[in-house]
């Protein structure tokens, strides 16, 4: 199974920058649609952004014009630029290759969720 480790994340104030960096096990990989998730406390994770592996892009309603998705297939590398941070984006981040969606969840289908990284932004 692919391998996922997230990193960049930490403590940051309202209206900061952080850049989130998603390194993947295999070359194959870049060839996937990849997606940045969220989970805060005591919620479901959600869909945060997506990319496909010809670089088209999409966003939840709430990180447009704020978090850019991004990847580097050559480094086997997705990124998520994320400004004008608010304590709402706090959350615990994971990026996963292809997932599908059931009973209020999603399922990454060739990898498993990895640790995540933690972004705290403090108001």
């Amino acid at each position: 199974q692919v391998q996922l480790v997230e990193s960049g994340g930490g403590l940051v104030q309202a209206g900061g920058s952080l850049r989130l960096s998603c390194a993947a096990s295999e070359n194959s990989f870049s060839a996937n649609a990849m997606g940045w998730y969220r989970q805060a406390p005591g919620k479901q994770r959600e869909l945060v952004a997506t990319i496909t592996g010809g670089g088209s892009t999409n966003y939840t309603y709430s990180v447009k014009g704020r978090f850019t998705i991004s990847r580097d297939n050559a480094k086997n590398m997705v990124y998520l630029q994320m400004n004008s941070l608010k304590p709402e984006d706090t959350a615990v981040y994971y990026c996963s290759g292809p997932t599908y969606y059931s009973g209020s969840a999603y399922y990454p289908i060739f990898n498993s969720w990895g640790q995540g990284t933690q972004v705290t932004v403090a108001s």
